[in-house]
């Protein structure tokens, strides 16, 4: 069993955040009306992607019937239409939709995951939650040894990511501030800041999707890909 494996099953299995628990479970059974015929996963929802990743990208946590339904992040929702388009465009995946666990897409050179794993109401998960899931993607870095760039969709994803960065020895200060385009040097990474992909930055135009292809290409090389 490879570190990824053990991860995702210890994700998986995670009950240590009753609120959460209660809600990502609450949302699973009482479905909204147009996924009522469909099986929501209803638990934890762990990182995937490339081992031999060099671009890790860092949302919040999953969407309640995106990913929380789907069993993997950023799928089945608008935010992830928005990024997986952007994916296949710039050549991270094989293909420029995620729909199920199961579907075929492949990402290369890049990981996705999220600083907490369960759905929290109203996208807010409390300090103390996030605490809690910090570990899971502290160990995700450290098992990508090839990796060079952390891409954090938004303000929330920019602090997991450096907190999860100090806890594995590599601090900066001051706190570098977190803006789309933004650059900071952390230890051997580079935090690279990006709006997230949410309806409410993509309808009104605050994230297009060449700046968002912009974001991705600027990884790319920055990771030497």
């Amino acid at each position: 069993m490879s570190e990824f494996d053990r991860i995702r099953d210890d994700v998986v299995a995670c009950r240590a955040c009753p609120r959460l628990v209660a809600w990502r479970e609450q949302v699973a059974r009482d479905k909204v009306a147009r996924f009522s015929d469909q099986e929501y996963w209803g638990r934890p929802v762990p990182g995937f992607g490339d081992p031999r990743a060099r671009v890790l990208i860092l949302g919040l946590a999953p969407a309640a019937h995106g990913g929380n339904r789907t069993g993997r992040i950023f799928t089945g929702d608008r935010s992830g239409d928005f990024l997986f388009a952007s994916l296949h465009r710039t050549g991270f995946a094989n293909r420029s939709t995620s729909t199920t666990r199961d579907d075929g897409l492949r990402l290369t050179g890049l990981y996705i995951t999220a600083v907490n794993r369960c759905a929290p109401p109203g996208n807010k998960p409390t300090p103390e939650e996030r605490a809690r899931c910090l570990p899971f993607l502290e160990r995700e870095i450290h098992a990508l040894h090839q990796l060079r760039v952390v891409v954090a969709l938004g303000s929330f994803a920019w602090d997991g990511a450096l907190r999860a960065l100090a806890a594995l020895g590599y601090t900066v200060r001051p706190k570098p501030r977190f803006g789309h385009g933004h650059e900071a040097q952390v230890g051997p990474f580079v935090l690279f800041g990006c709006f997230h992909p949410s309806q409410q930055n993509t309808f009104t135009g605050k994230l297009t999707e060449a700046m968002f292809d912009g974001v991705l290409r600027r990884a790319r090389k920055l990771a030497g890909l």
